[in-house]
């Protein structure tokens, strides 16, 4: 079982940046791929990106590529997603996951356990 919460959303003009966090409780994070999410009003889940259990590959959405960057700490079981050059239709709710699959999954269904998200809104 593991438990995520997540933290550092907010408002921020265009081309801003901001660095979401996210803590995880429970045993064994190193063995979870880590993946970030977010959702916009009407919008399906999307895939941002994710990172193995090792930290030593990490995967990004094209949409995001070259703009965001995902890091873990596995000593201190946390997560983080820096957001620069953000836009505004970077603009979503912001969910962290984690999941068993060795690969690293973009589908929502393969992630376990999910955080509660955080707002992240980007104004023009």
């Amino acid at each position: 079982q593991v438990q995520l919460v997540e933290s550092g959303g907010g408002l921020v003009q265009a081309g801003g940046s901001l660095r979401l966090s996210c803590a995880a409780s429970g045993r064994d994070f190193s063995t979870y791929t880590m993946g970030w999410f977010r959702q916009a009003p009407g919008k399906e889940r999307e895939f941002v990106g994710a990172i193995t259990g090792s930290g030593s590959r990490s995967y990004y959405a094209v949409s995001v590529k070259g703009r965001f960057t995902i890091s873990r700490d596995n000593a201190g079981n946390t997560l983080s997603l820096q957001m620069n050059s953000l836009k505004p239709e970077d603009t979503a709710v912001y969910y962290c996951a984690a999941s068993k699959w060795g690969t690293v999954p973009a589908s929502p269904s393969l992630y376990d356990y999910w955080g509660q998200g955080t707002q992240v809104t980007v104004s023009s």
